[in-house]
């Protein structure tokens, strides 16, 4: 059987930082405004008052301290509240294709491939820029790539879900040479104006050179040994954004048109649920959890990672175990495992064991078991 190795990975990172302070700044000056301008309908109980934010809370509510966002002056705009994007030409590259290809020409770079070496391009994103054509086959063409491409939709879990896709087209002979890409543009679909979230996401992209141990030339290589999936609906994470809006005669700002979650009941209902899966996962492999050297985890709530952990090996583990970058770059959907796996994974040694692993809304779970070699 073919051997699919992992030969590369690349980053994106936006130009700007938002750091918790001045998000609440923001934030606590829309309230205020608001306040001010119902301050009748709230006199007389038909509109709630809105609440200050703290750092304090953000930072324990999540573990987050800063995001990274493309667009920093619209997020902090208190008549605004979202990032301001130029339209650009059909003719142009679109903002989600150009941070692709950022992250995608560094992955090649790590790898040692060229443009032409790529087969198959899968764009896997929380939120995609538009409907079509596919960003994927946009990012071929930028990259001056071969073969096909698709872009796909898993949510957080999207770039777990896509490695399996690029593995088992790489086993199948359908590909020799998979790039797979995770633009996030999270600033576009996040309710910066909703105390209970306003403070989850940031903007990134994050790449990966997937190809069979046949044609990769890179030094470091990471055998995928075993990928699993598993997917179970669930209404707690949801965005109802979509081109049947304009049909249905509702306001295109309302609240249900960004992202909104139930945040405590997808802590209780995913976090044993992950830990399950990946013990599951391993043990199909004939592992045990204690046999992974590291864990990248999906980067969506430290407290969520640290029960997941806790789950799987029965204590408290350390950042040398399970790797934090939530707290620099936020969440950023299907990219967060990712970044994690990119910035933590060099003082592994030949024969190591790790699991990258993402769940998010649907909900979805994916693990990928990888090996150094």
């Amino acid at each position: 059987m073919t051997r699919v190795l992992i030969t590369g990975t690349g980053l994106y990172q936006p130009p700007h930082v938002i750091t918790n302070a001045e998000l609440v700044e923001a934030f606590n000056a829309y309230a205020e405004r608001f306040n001010t301008r119902q301050a009748a309908r709230i006199e007389a109980g038909e509109v709630e008052a809105m609440v200050g934010s703290s750092v304090e809370f953000i930072e324990k509510a999540s573990g987050i301290k800063q995001r990274y966002v493309i667009d920093k002056q619209g997020v902090l705009d208190p008549d605004r509240m979202r990032p301001h994007f130029e339209p650009r030409a059909d003719e142009q590259l679109s903002l989600m294709a150009e941070i692709a290809v950022d992250a995608a020409k560094k992955a090649l770079a790590a790898a040692g491939k060229r443009g032409e070496d790529i087969d198959a391009v899968l764009c896997a994103s929380a939120n995609m820029q538009r409907a079509y054509p596919a960003m994927a086959v946009e990012i071929q063409q930028a990259i001056g790539a071969r073969g096909y491409g698709f872009d796909m939709n898993v949510a957080c879990s999207s770039a777990t879900f896509a490695i399996e896709q690029a593995a088992n087209a790489v086993r199948a002979g359908t590909a020799r040479c998979v790039l797979m890409v995770n633009p996030e543009i999270t600033s576009a679909h996040l309710e910066w104006r909703d105390r209970d979230c306003h403070f989850i996401f940031g903007d990134v992209c994050t790449a990966m050179v997937i190809e069979s141990d046949a044609t990769a030339t890179a030094t470091e290589r990471w055998e995928i040994v075993g990928t699993k999936l598993v997917t179970q609906f669930s209404n707690n994470i949801r965005n109802n954004f979509g081109f049947l809006n304009r049909c249905e005669d509702t306001d295109p700002d309302a609240r249900d048109k960004t992202f909104r979650q139930e945040g405590r009941k997808v802590f209780k209902e995913v976090v044993p649920m992950a830990a399950a899966h990946i013990e599951g996962h391993l043990a199909s492999l004939g592992f045990e959890p204690t046999a992974a050297r590291r864990f990248w985890l999906h980067q969506a709530n430290l407290g969520m990672n640290q029960f997941v952990m806790r789950k799987l090996v029965g204590r408290d583990v350390d950042s040398d175990i399970a790797p934090l970058i939530l707290d620099t770059y936020a969440n950023t959907a299907s990219a967060g495992s990712i970044i994690a796996f990119h910035h933590h994974r060099a003082d592994l040694k030949p024969g190591d064991l790790g699991v990258i692993c993402s769940f998010g809304a649907g909900y979805s779970i994916g693990s990928v078991v990888v090996r150094r070699l």
